[in-house]
C-alpha cells in the first residue's frame, strides 16, 4: 500500500512540474511570436525578395514570378490596337507575298489568343480588364491584372509574337512607301509590347547573392561602415568613460553638467549633420579653417572633397553626437560600484589610478560591453548622419552598407539586389550581437572581477 502511495504521489508530483513547465512555455510563447514578427518576419521577406529579379521600374519584372504569366491589362490593351493594325495592313499592302505576311500573323495572333482565351479564369479576367479599360480605368488589382500561364504555352507564344515582329521589321525595309513603312513599325512594335506582355519567372535563387559578393562597391561600402564604426567607437568608448567618471564624483554645478553634457545626443542626428557640414565647409567653415590654421589638414575644402577627409568628418560629427549616450551608459554603471571598495582601497593605501585599475575597470566590464553592443549596433548600421552630411561620397568614400542598400532599394527601384543588401547587413549585425552576447554571457572576467 505504501508503494502504491509512493506511486501516485511521484505521478502526481511529475504532472504538476509538466504542467509548471507548460506554464512557463505558455508565457514564453507570446514574447517568442512577438519577436518573430517584429523582426524575423521582416527579414524572412527581404530574404525571399531577394530570391528573384524584382524590379518596380521594370514592368516584366515588377512582380515575384515563380512562373509563367501575363500582364492581363497591357495585354489586352496592345491587342486592341493591334487587331485594327493587322486588319488595317491586309487592305493596305500590294504584293500577294506581304499580304499572305500579314493574314498568317493574323491569323496566328488570333489562334494563340483562342488558345490564351480558351481558360475560363482568364477569359472572364480579359472580360473585366477590357470593361475598365473602354471606361478609362487602371486595373488596380493585382489579382486580376496577373495571371498564370503554362509555361510552354507562354514561351511559344513569347517566340511566335517575336517572330511576326521580325517579318513585320523585314517587310518594312523592303517597301518604299514610307507610310506603309511606318505602319508596319508601328504594329512590329507592338508584336514586340505584346511579347513583354508574357513574362517569364524571375526567379534567380542565390544568383543575387553571388552577383553581390563579387561586387567590389559592396566590400568598399562594407569596409567603410566596419571602419567608421570600429573607429567611433573606440574614441567614443575612452571620452565616454571619462565624462561619466567626471560626472560621477559630487561636485556644485553637477546638475548643469550632467544636462549640458546631453545635449549633443538630444539634437536629431539629420539636425546635427546639417550643422557639421556649415562648420565643414571649405568656404565659410569654422571647423575647417581653425584645422587648416594649425596645418592639421591640407587644406580647409579637404574636410568634403577627399575620402579621407569626409571619413574623418563624418566620424568626429558621429563622436561628438553619441560619445553623451556612451557616458551615460557608463555611468549608470560607475554608481553601481560600493563606495565601501574605494574607502577599503584608501585605508590600504592604495592612489587614485591603482582603485581605477583594480575596482572601476574590472567591475565595469560588464556595463562597457552592454554600451558597446549597443553603440556598435547602432553605428554599423549608420545611415542618416552620413546620407545629410556627405550623401556617401566624395566617389563612395563614405557610403556604407545602409546608404548602399537605400539606394539600390528606392532610387533604382531594385527590390531583389535591394533585399540582398538588407539581409547581409542583418547578417553582420546578427553576428555582432552573437559576439557580444557570448563576450557578457561569459567568465571571461571572472578571475579577474573576484
Amino acid at each position: 500500500m505504501d508503494s502504491k502511495e509512493k506511486s501516485v504521489k511521484a505521478s502526481k508530483k511529475s504532472f504538476f512540474q509538466l504542467n509548471e513547465k507548460q506554464l512557463g512555455y505558455a508565457f514564453v510563447l507570446p514574447s517568442l511570436l512577438l519577436v518573430f514578427i517584429v523582426t524575423l518576419w521582416p527579414v524572412a521577406q527581404s530574404f525571399y525578395n531577394s530570391m528573384f529579379d524584382y524590379r518596380l521600374n521594370d514592368p516584366t519584372r515588377s512582380q515575384r514570378m515563380l512562373g509563367s504569366n501575363i500582364d492581363l491589362e497591357n495585354y489586352v490593351d496592345n491587342y486592341f490596337y493591334l487587331e485594327g493594325q493587322l486588319d488595317n495592313l491586309e487592305n493596305t499592302v500590294q504584293s500577294e507575298e506581304a499580304t499572305k505576311t500579314v493574314t498568317d500573323i493574323d491569323e496566328g495572333v488570333e489562334n494563340y489568343h483562342s488558345q490564351l482565351l480558351s481558360n475560363d479564369t482568364i477569359k472572364q479576367k480579359v472580360a473585366k480588364v477590357d470593361e475598365l479599360l473602354m471606361n478609362y480605368k487602371p486595373v488596380t488589382d493585382n489579382e486580376l491584372k496577373y495571371n498564370k500561364l503554362d509555361n510552354d504555352f507562354a514561351e511559344d507564344y513569347r517566340e511566335a509574337l517575336g517572330t511576326y515582329q521580325q517579318q513585320l521589321a523585314e517587310l518594312s525595309q523592303a517597301t518604299d512607301d514610307e507610310v506603309l513603312s511606318k505602319s508596319l513599325i508601328q504594329t512590329s512594335e507592338l508584336l514586340g509590347s505584346m511579347q513583354k506582355n508574357i513574362l517569364e519567372s524571375n526567379f534567380v535563387g542565390f544568383k543575387n547573392y553571388v552577383k553581390y559578393f563579387k561586387d567590389q562597391r559592396m566590400w568598399k561600402s562594407l569596409w567603410n561602415t566596419t571602419f567608421f564604426t570600429a573607429i567611433s567607437i573606440a574614441f567614443e568608448l575612452v571620452l565616454g568613460l571619462g565624462i561619466a567618471l567626471l560626472i560621477n564624483r559630487a561636485f556644485k554645478g553637477r546638475g548643469l553638467v550632467r544636462a549640458s553634457v546631453l545635449i549633443p545626443w538630444a539634437i536629431p542626428t539629420a539636425v546635427s549633420a546639417m550643422m557639421w557640414g556649415f562648420l565643414y565647409d571649405g568656404q565659410s567653415g569654422i571647423v575647417g579653417y581653425y584645422l587648416e590654421m594649425f596645418n592639421l589638414i591640407p587644406g580647409a575644402s579637404w574636410l568634403l572633397s577627399t575620402s579621407n577627409g569626409a571619413m574623418f568628418s563624418v566620424i568626429l560629427a558621429d563622436i561628438w553626437k553619441t560619445t553623451p549616450y556612451m557616458a551615460l551608459l557608463l555611468l549608470a554603471g560607475l554608481q553601481t560600484i560600493p563606495n565601501s571598495l574605494y574607502e577599503a582601497s584608501n585605508v590600504d593605501g592604495a592612489n587614485k589610478f591603482q582603485q581605477f585599475l583594480n575596482i572601476t575597470l574590472p567591475l565595469l566590464k560588464s556595463s562597457m560591453l552592454v554600451a558597446l553592443l549597443f553603440r556598435t549596433l547602432d553605428a554599423f548600421r549608420v545611415f542618416d548622419l552620413i546620407y545629410v552630411l556627405t550623401g556617401g561620397g566624395p566617389a563612395n568614400g563614405t557610403e556604407s552598407i545602409s546608404i548602399y542598400a537605400y539606394e539600390t532599394l528606392f532610387s533604382q527601384q531594385n527590390f531583389g539586389a535591394g533585399s540582398v543588401l538588407s539581409v547581409i547587413v542583418f547578417l553582420c549585425v546578427a553576428l555582432i550581437s552573437f559576439i557580444y552576447v557570448k563576450l557578457i554571457g561569459s567568465d571571461l572576467f571572472a578571475g579577474r572581477t573576484k
